[in-house]
């Protein structure tokens, strides 16, 4: 075993250590008493079920990374990585080709150690609390369409990528940086016209009070919309969610319909100004511009090290290619992706606060937000005491009391 072998190890294990040791924390902080935010809407029995579901959801969890880490390293260790690169140099013959089918094995293989997880969760843990609505048979076509868009949509950027590495060793990284992005934004741009439609059904909302009030608020603040739409989440879960796709001129509105069955059109309202808010405050675009420095960082690190023979020597694999150098690479970056995701959390939740600041003030008041947020938590039984570590870690959002106290401080 290498010095390079143990330090990706202790990379590893390190982080499974601090994440499990946050969780735990976050877990210990369950007995906090009930935010007097949300005394009017939770009583005692609510309050233990959701401390209870939040407590069943962390178990999951700590033992699937058990089970992902113990998997690492055992590849590690005995050369699991080798012996997929030769199954992907038996199957095919071309760098590109054998790179794609290395990059399905393991991913095959990670989705097959998540899959006993996921269903778990969603036929025991989710079906026990009342949120799920999945047949087994939508289970499992979900999981085919996500096979099929990984191969259509992943393949190609997966071929662009090991192609553009291979060609230009030395400033391969930028084209494929540049590459990356523009797919990327090309995917994001036709998700809601080709890829949302094959999970959900897209029904435009009718016309009538609901419809009214979105499209005056929108127009009011200068917001193009090309169409206003339900989509039929209650065929899986019972939780609400809304959010706006596209760019341009095919900015597309979507609302669950468990949102609009639980809500008043007010707090619909409410909730869309947020989301509305993220795109006239330039949230998105600064996400997005983040997102592109935090891949070119990533694709630059990868360039140092994909032709560093002892990276390979560390995982035992015998031949370097560029798409097992991208897997292994994957983990002796960690510590890096991990600060640059607390990063991006940290923007993220600042990015909320403004965005709640923007529907209230746009709307006129915080109440009708405020009433949606401690629905929209009440309803789908989240966690409203997180322990700050948990939150600086993990959360791309501020945590739902903290939301309502700042916008309850928001001079209209």
């Amino acid at each position: 075993m290498t010095f390079l072998t143990i330090l990706i190890l202790f990379f590893i294990i390190g982080t499974w250590g601090l994440e499990t040791w946050v969780n735990r924390l976050n877990l210990n902080y369950l007995g906090q008493p009930v935010p007097s935010a949300f005394k009017h809407a939770v009583d005692t029995h609510k309050y233990a079920k959701i401390q209870a579901y939040t407590r069943r959801n962390e178990k999951l969890s700590f033992f699937s990374s058990i089970v992902s880490v113990v998997a690492i390293v055992l590849c590690i260790i005995f050369g699991i990585f080798n012996i997929f690169n030769e199954w992907a140099a038996a199957l095919f013959s071309g760098q590109i080709m054998q790179g794609l089918a290395f990059l399905g094995i393991v991913s095959l293989a990670s989705m097959l150690l998540s899959f006993p997880f996921s269903i778990y969760k969603t036929f025991c843990i989710e079906e026990e609390y009342g949120f799920n609505r999945t047949t087994p048979k939508l289970f499992i076509a979900d999981r085919f369409k996500g096979i099929f868009l990984a191969i259509i949509i992943g393949g190609p950027l997966a071929a662009g990528v090991i192609w553009f590495f291979q060609t230009f060793p030395t400033f391969g990284w930028v084209i494929a940086w540049g590459f990356a992005t523009a797919f990327i934004f090309a995917v994001q741009y036709v998700a809601p016209i080709w890829i949302m439609p094959l999970f959900n059904k897209f029904t435009p909302l009718e016309d009538g009070e609901l419809r009214q009030a979105i499209e005056k608020f929108a127009q009011k603040n200068g917001f193009n919309i090309s169409g206003i739409y339900i989509i039929d989440g209650s065929k899986r879960s019972n939780k609400a969610n809304a959010f706006f796709t596209g760019f341009g001129k095919q900015k597309r509105i979507a609302l669950f319909d468990t949102l609009v069955n639980s809500m008043s059109t007010e707090e619909i309202v409410a909730v869309l100004a947020h989301e509305i808010g993220h795109s006239k405050l330039n949230h998105i675009k600064r996400m997005f511009l983040t997102s592109i420095v935090t891949t070119a960082i990533t694709f630059f690190c990868l360039s140092l090290v994909l032709r560093y023979q002892p990276l390979y020597t560390a995982f035992h694999v015998e031949h370097m290619t560029v798409a097992v150098g991208i897997v292994l690479f994957s983990f002796l970056y960690t510590p890096l992706s991990l600060i640059m995701t607390i990063f991006t959390s940290y923007l993220s939740r600042k990015y909320e606060f403004e965005a709640d600041s923007f529907a209230a003030k746009t709307t006129g008041n915080s109440s009708a937000l405020c009433s949606a947020l401690i629905k929209l938590s009440v309803n789908s039984l989240s966690n409203l005491t997180p322990h700050p570590a948990y939150v600086f870690l993990h959360y791309s959002h501020p945590p739902v009391v903290a939301r309502i106290e700042a916008l309850k401080n928001i001079s209209l």
